[in-house]
């Protein structure tokens, strides 16, 4: 190999992981028909990527027959020593893919969950049936009949595209290690956002292929997404809207469609998938069992692409690696691929976007089947009850909630004004404004990104500027700034000052949601009922519930928290950090935090004057958007971990309001703003501290 340390290091890496998927895919689904002639009869799908890699390393290659003898035997010698040093080291789950000696872990006590890594493990499996399901879907799926101009897959070309980006999203393979997939941070039983509930209680950011490496917020549920339009200036307000990501990166400048763009981040995100260059999609999906889909849908030979036959290696390796020149930020295309191969790459990464964003506008993602959707349009048991009708009315009256969350119904602001508006037949209101707010939440000490200020074994730094790190979200972006995205449009630049602190407004839709168990599901489904802890049955037994953590920082652990933050956040302001507020006080009930950026913060909430009892009206509201009312939501049953409970008469932590309040932390004396953050021109409109 004369490609220097990058093709050790990665193929060292591969070896031993692909080793592990062949153990634990062994009793997976291994027959898969005629369509994949490239697969090797009999093998499991672990080791047919152990062959790809290790025998036939890149179709279409002009490799003599002596060098493939060489990497094979390189291979078995690799391997060989790997299972001896495995032997010898700590005993490990059989499952893990994460190698022992180079396990990454900057975090002091009390960060991490206790039962990460075997949480990781059972999402890992509950993503694997549901693939497997995408898979048998798409063998079912009659061929459609390519047919018009342009050409049309007449017939079942709808369902062959949302099935494509089905497996794509549920794909482990999609990772340095074939250990993360998109769902591996976004499940449907979470509304496609957070599956781990320890990890949305303490570390807020969930870890990428590189076990512990994290990013600095919430997996934002990704229902409805592809309803958002492409950011654009509103001269009128001057305000931004449109995009995906809480920071407004994903665009949508390309292919005019955010959400596609928001696909094509987390595969080379250091954090996320950590893949090292683009072009590992286009590589993996050359390998993928559904390799005949992808091209039946965006045409023969599209990924007949020559790869050099050290890109496994480098695949195998996670962004950011000094081994690849990226720790500084260098060598974006590792993969040194003809031009007309990089332009077919960067065509395929694109097909992947849109894939994957089709897939999540379908009836299997964004299905609007909340009994909001229901009431709408006058269907039978969709009959508000009186507390939901009253929490209806208080949305888009007194708690002005409509007014970010547009419901399509006008809004009740004064005393005395009766609200006449009404739903049109149909409609199917998105609960967003589409635009971005600071609305002043305390940084969270709790967050991983703080913590990841030493390199990793692969030489990456994720935040040098540890707690001087300061999130200012869309202000970032707009700046070209550090953990975000570059900016496409220099026009929008000089409004960095006024976005400072903003992020995107998401759609209540499904902010409730929790796993369930509807009629049909397996024996292994576990529902849990609610999102809110310390609520009781009619037998006065506590009902178990799905921690999820809210906000982009996670800071707030249930929805009565997030409406108590609107309702009160100005009442009880203090001017400490999290973690301190004063003696006799108690966070997040009656003490506040200072926001983590002061400047820009949202004046329209803060001091609603609600009472509880409307606060505890307003979290129903939200409820009622929850989707399946009408028709259970697909993979809503696949939850098989263990819901939490607690019992509010011995736990003072177990109700709505203090949730969560047995994992707070004491935020560190906080050093100023990092330079590289804070003072990149143009500056904040006030300095943040």
């Amino acid at each position: 190999m004369a490609q220097g340390n990058e093709g050790v290091v990665g193929l060292r890496f591969f070896v031993a992981l692909g080793a592990a998927e062949r153990r634990r895919r062994q009793q997976r689904l291994t027959a898969w028909g005629e369509p994949l002639g490239r697969a090797m009869d009999g093998l499991p799908l672990g080791a047919y990527y152990q062959h790809e890699t290790c025998v036939r390393v890149e179709e279409g290659t002009a490799m003599r027959r002596g060098v493939l003898i060489t990497l094979t035997l390189a291979c078995a010698m690799v391997l060989g020593s790997l299972i001896v040093s495995y032997t010898g080291s700590a005993q490990q789950d059989a499952t893990s893919t994460t190698p022992g000696p180079l396990i990454y872990n900057p975090y002091p006590p009390g960060i991490l969950p206790d039962d990460l890594v075997s949480e990781i493990e059972r999402v890992r499996r509950e993503v694997n049936v549901i693939f497997d399901e995408a898979l048998k879907e798409w063998l079912a799926l009659p061929p459609p009949t390519v047919t018009g101009q342009p050409p049309t897959l007449q017939g079942a070309g709808y369902e062959a595209v949302q099935i494509l980006g089905k497996l794509m999203n549920f794909d482990e393979n999609m990772s340095p290690f074939r250990n993360r997939a998109c769902s591996s941070c976004h499940m449907p039983y979470a509304g496609f956002s957070g599956p781990i509930p320890s990890v949305n209680l303490t570390m807020v950011a969930y870890p990428g292929s590189e076990e512990f490496r994290a990013g600095k917020r919430t997996a934002q549920r990704y229902t409805y997404s592809p309803r958002f339009p492409v950011l654009e200036l509103y001269p009128a307000q001057d305000l931004l809207f449109g995009g995906n990501f809480w920071d407004g990166r994903s665009t949508g400048y390309l292919l005019q469609s955010p959400d596609a763009e928001q696909a094509q981040h987390p595969p080379v995100d250091t954090q996320e998938h950590a893949l090292p260059d683009m072009a590992c999609i286009a590589l993996r999906l050359s390998q993928a069992p559904y390799r005949p889909l992808f091209e039946q849908v965006w045409g023969a030979g599209s990924l007949d692409i020559a790869f050099p036959f050290n890109s496994e290696a480098t695949c195998a390796t996670p962004g950011g690696a000094a081994a690849l020149g990226q720790n500084t930020g260098g060598n974006p295309t590792p993969i040194k691929l003809s031009p007309a191969d990089r332009v077919k790459a960067n065509r395929v990464y694109d097909n992947w976007g849109q894939s994957i964003s089709f897939y999540e506008s379908s009836p299997q993602v964004s299905t609007s089947t909340s009994k909001v959707d229901a009431n709408i349009n006058g269907l039978p048991g969709s009959q508000y009850t009186p507390d939901e009708l009253a929490a209806v009315m208080l949305f888009r009256g007194k708690s002005n909630c409509n007014s970010c969350h547009i419901d399509g119904q006008t809004t009740l602001l004064t005393p005395g004004q009766t609200d006449t508006g009404t739903y049109a037949t149909n409609a199917r209101p998105l609960f967003t404004c589409f635009g971005y707010s600071n609305l002043g939440l305390p940084l969270n000490p709790r967050d991983a990104i703080f913590y990841q200020t030493t390199p990793d074994p692969f030489g990456f730094t994720a935040n040098p500027f540890g707690f001087a790190f300061r999130d200012l979200g869309l202000g970032t972006f707009l700046r070209s700034g550090p953990g975000s995205a570059p900016n496409p449009n220099s026009a929008w630049t000089p409004l960095a000052p006024r976005m400072d602190g903003r992020q995107q407004v998401s759609t209540v839709r499904n902010v409730a949601m929790t796993p369930s168990c509807p009629p049909g599901s397996p024996s292994s489904c576990v529902a849990c009922p609610t999102t809110e802890a310390g609520l009781l049955d009619s037998n006065g037994k506590p009902i178990p519930y799905f921690q999820k953590e809210f906000f982009h920082n996670g800071y707030i652990k249930s929805l009565k928290q997030l409406v108590h933050f609107y309702n009160t956040r100005d009442m009880f302001a203090y001017n400490v950090t999290s973690g301190n507020c004063p003696k006799g006080t108690t966070e997040k009930v009656d003490c506040w935090p200072m926001p983590e950026v002061p400047n820009n913060i949202d004046m329209t909430v803060g001091n609603l004057g609600l009472t509880d009892q409307e606060e505890n009206l307003l979290v129903i509201a939200m409820q009622l958007l929850t989707d399946g009312f009408t028709t259970p939501y697909p993979n809503i049953n696949t939850f098989t971990g263990t819901c939490s409970i607690c019992d509010p008469q011995t736990d003072p932590n177990c109700s709505p309001s203090r949730q969560g309040n047995e994992t707070l932390i004491p935020t560190p004396p906080l050093p100023p703003c990092a330079p590289e953050v804070c003072g990149v021109a143009p500056l904040p409109s006030s300095p943040i501290p």
